[in-house]
């Protein structure tokens, strides 16, 4: 089996605490979701830049040597977002590669805002990827990768501990995925303690189709979740992880994120990204029904959307 030991996770928790949020829990009764039992939230959307992920970037920047050039990475927009922001509180450059294909204004904005420099790239999610690794091994440039590395895992299943910490006794949890770093991260911690279960769109669907192809695919990616969730392939260390780790791989369609956003709202008026409403929507759709009793947790694991996103047509 392959995974990160939970003593470094702490470490990594300890490290990166001056940085970032505690996000919040929120436990929802289930008839206010329509469901059956009760939901428990983790609102990871609170965080200092939206997502998770600057809990892996800080991570990879405080354990990394950072060399005057400065860092580089590509993103859709969250995992740049936080790149940008760490970068800058630590007083570093950064430089993020984000495909057009998949760009949304929203997480421009805050990528720019938290002080990088945003290069737009033509072409697939995959080719931005190459853009990005030729810039690193050009310049020398840090590159911080949103999921494919041990540091980014380890700095990610933070986020899992936090949980336990909060609540303790869980017995299954719902994450959306993309490259694999979340869930890697969230399935590292808690291995075989926890029922940890993928949720992707059905044109995002990474992480099944790796399960069922072995990891040498190229997802190109489309629907409402792809600039959060459209990660080519899984990282090879979070294929790792996953495989030992992961206990179901759940596909639901872009109309029921549009659902599942608007319960939440409904419920809640929490509003989290296409990549949050995911993670619900197999609650909501039906696709994962919970045992009695069984004590759930939804990760929502974004928040750099427009803030009405969900009130587009089902179409």
């Amino acid at each position: 089996m392959t995974t990160i030991p939970h003593d470094t996770i702490a470490h990594a928790a300890d490290l990166i605490a001056p940085y970032i949020r505690v996000t919040p829990m929120l436990e929802v009764p289930g008839a206010d979701l329509g469901l059956p039992g009760a939901v428990h939230f983790k609102l990871e959307h609170t965080q200092v830049t939206g997502s998770f992920k600057v809990r892996g970037a800080f991570y990879n920047m405080l354990t990394r040597d950072v060399p005057k050039v400065g860092i580089v990475a590509a993103s859709g927009g969250n995992h740049g977002a936080a790149v940008a922001y760490a970068a800058t509180t630590l007083n570093h450059k950064s430089r993020i590669y984000v495909p057009r294909v998949i760009a949304k204004e929203e997480k421009l904005r805050r990528m720019r805002g938290f002080g990088g420099d945003v290069v737009l790239t033509d072409g697939s999610v995959a080719e931005c990827m190459v853009e990005y690794a030729a810039y690193a091994e050009e310049t020398g440039a840090l590159s911080v990768h949103p999921y494919d590395t041990v540091p980014t895992l380890t700095g990610q299943g933070t986020v899992a501990r936090e949980i336990e910490a909060t609540i303790g006794r869980l017995d299954t949890i719902l994450v959306s995925t993309g490259g694999g770093g979340l869930i890697g991260g969230v399935a590292a911690w808690f291995q075989d303690r926890v029922k940890v279960v993928s949720v992707e769109t059905e044109n995002t669907n990474t992480l099944e189709r790796s399960l069922r192809e072995g990891p040498d695919i190229d997802v190109q990616a489309s629907g409402i979740a792809a600039g959060s969730l459209g990660g080519p392939r899984l990282g090879e260390v979070s294929y790792k992880v996953i495989k030992d780790y992961v206990d179901q791989a759940i596909l639901v369609p872009d109309d029921a994120v549009f659902d599942a956003a608007k319960t939440l709202w409904g419920a809640t008026r929490l509003v989290g990204e296409p990549g949050s409403a995911v993670a619900l929507a197999a609650l909501t759709s039906g696709a994962y029904t919970p045992a009695k009793g069984e004590r759930v947790c939804v990760l929502l694991c974004g928040g750099n959307a427009e803030p009405d996103w969900f009130m587009a047509p089902n179409t």
